[in-house]
């Protein structure tokens, strides 16, 4: 599908796209200390979660317990139950719930930052980016379970990804203006979650790269560093 993208003629196609941005955030917004010190290490944070979990050093982390925290680390932090990370894992019901569990051990953090998102929003009726945009969940008073856990989810989920849709969303106007003021004919094209495209005339192509990753990582100041990737090709799925 993304073969299909391309740039203007006689044109490059860039890509640039946050790397694990929905766990910088969650970093940044629950504080803990274990998962900030990893990501100021510039370690693989799904290895790096893996070695904690395991009680391992990293570098004797396994392929596989490496693909577990990520799954991990994608699922929890959604609240994920043991029943649908078993299902998503491929593992027993048994070894989910002890993997959740170890999970909140290593980061505590993160479970008292659901707990109090979840209690916030009961209070208030509505959850909060870190720029203040609201998401109103009315419904996480209901008396129906399913509908009361779904808002549940929302009141952790959507401080993390409005605030991911603000940052890039705050990357692409300074973006755009930077381009403006310099005189950039390339082109902003397209906007997928964290990654932007462009098609770019060869002789803009280090200007622009330059400017995109400069304003994307200081979009926001964080706990942590935002750091974008960026790759070239002759359509998307190259640069992708």
């Amino acid at each position: 599908m993304r073969k299909a993208f391309i740039p203007y003629p006689g044109q490059l196609f860039f890509s640039a796209d946050y790397s694990q941005i929905e766990l910088r955030i969650m970093a940044h917004l629950s504080k803990d200390e274990n998962l900030i010190e990893a990501f100021l290490q510039g370690n693989d944070i799904h290895a790096a979660t893996a070695a904690k979990i395991f009680k391992k050093p990293l570098s004797e982390v396994t392929s596989d317990e490496r693909r577990k925290a990520k799954t991990a680390n994608f699922g929890i932090i959604y609240g994920i139950s043991a029943f649908g990370l078993a299902e998503r894992m491929g593992v027993t019901r048994q070894e989910a719930k002890q993997l959740i569990e170890e999970y909140f051990q290593t980061y505590p953090g993160v479970k008292a930052y659901m707990d109090k998102s979840i209690e916030m929003v009961r209070e208030k009726g509505y959850a909060e980016t870190i720029f203040h945009r609201r998401c109103q969940l009315p419904d996480i008073n209901s008396n129906n379970s399913v509908v009361r856990g779904y808002a549940e989810r929302n009141a952790i989920n959507a401080p993390i990804q409005g605030s991911a849709a603000d940052i890039i969303k705050i990357a692409m106007v300074r973006i755009f203006q930077r381009m403006k003021q310099e005189g950039l004919q390339s082109k902003m094209i397209l906007q997928v979650h964290d990654e932007l495209n462009f098609s770019v005339l060869p002789e803009e192509k280090e200007r622009l790269q330059n400017l995109v990753i400069e304003e994307m990582q200081g979009a926001a100041q964080l706990s942590v560093p935002l750091i974008a990737d960026c790759g070239w090709g002759k359509n998307w799925l190259e640069a992708h």
